[in-house]
């Protein structure tokens, strides 16, 4: 009996909340064959490294789930944000020109940082204004100029049951405080990482070459802000805080934020064939999970 040949899928920054989530779900995927890589097994901003892991593994797939996501640090880190945004994503793609497979990439909407009142599409024009942004987007770049087969995936507002992310911070605070003030005036919709990891999924196992060399949005669907996420974690969760609502300005962090992250998904739906989860759903999926 012939048993077809499992994909080997390379998985990078093993250890974050998209690695995390796909190391969970990896026990239903047989067939697949999967090499989870931390910062410690693989530092992507060393090319040996790169090239070698690739050469070693050959993988069909490699998913870059490392990035330096700290949006404030990068501020005062723009050298460290840019080797691990952008110069090691070239790594990757050097040495899967070489030793072959395809690479499935993840982005921010700090790519965009416009304001224009109506859901951002992909070829919408890239205006990043914070230093992790534009690291975020030179990455893109290196993609757009290589010709290998990749995806990139534009994410918002990731948040799960792993590591330090919104949810997470909220339920801490919410448990600790009366009330909590946040900022009101930056909308966008949040992402379950595990939604994510299920599309990344599903790319892998359509193994389109017609549908890379391309930018995707994706996030859960409906429009909030962060007080209202804020308060809806609550409402769910029966913590009784009180959120008041501050502006960006007022908060005053370093880096400046998008204050529209409302992106378009129907190219990722037509594409792949997608069905969107409400952003209240999935973070109803998540709570299940770290709210006890």
């Amino acid at each position: 009996m012939h048993f077809p040949e499992k994909k080997t899928i390379l998985v990078t920054g093993g250890n974050g909340q998209l690695g995390k989530e796909l190391r969970s779900m990896a026990k239903g995927q047989e067939q697949f064959e999967f090499i989870f890589s931390s910062r410690d097994t693989l530092d992507i901003s060393d090319q040996a490294e790169v090239y070698n892991a690739i050469k070693k593994f050959s993988p069909q797939y490699v998913i870059n789930c490392a990035a330096y996501t700290n949006v404030d640090k990068a501020e005062s880190e723009s050298e460290q944000a840019f080797l691990i945004n952008s110069t090691a994503v070239n790594h990757i793609v050097g040495a899967i020109k070489i030793y072959g497979g395809k690479l499935i990439h993840f982005s921010t909407d700090y790519v965009y940082d416009t304001v224009i009142d109506s859901p951002i599409k992909e070829d919408d024009p890239c205006e990043p204004k914070s230093v992790y942004g534009k690291s975020k987007r030179a990455g893109e770049l290196v993609l757009e100029a290589c010709d290998i087969d990749w995806i990139n995936i534009r994410v918002s507002w990731l948040y799960s049951s792993f590591n330090h992310n919104f949810v997470k911070t909220m339920l801490r605070l919410g448990a600790e405080r009366d009330s909590l003030s946040i900022v009101n005036d930056q909308i966008g919709t949040p992402t379950y990482t595990k939604d994510l990891a299920d599309v990344v999924y599903k790319m892998i196992e359509k193994d389109d070459t017609s549908k890379m060399k391309s930018h995707y949005n994706f996030s859960n669907t409906g429009v909030t802000n962060w007080a209202a996420f804020a308060k809806e974690i609550f409402k769910q969760t029966r913590i009784n805080c009180k959120v008041g609502h501050t502006t960006t300005e007022a908060y005053g962090a370093p880096a400046p934020r998008p204050l529209w992250s409302v992106m378009s998904k129907e190219k990722i739906v037509d594409n792949f064939d997608i069905k969107l989860k409400d952003w209240q759903e999935s973070l109803s999926a998540c709570l299940s999970l770290v709210h006890t």
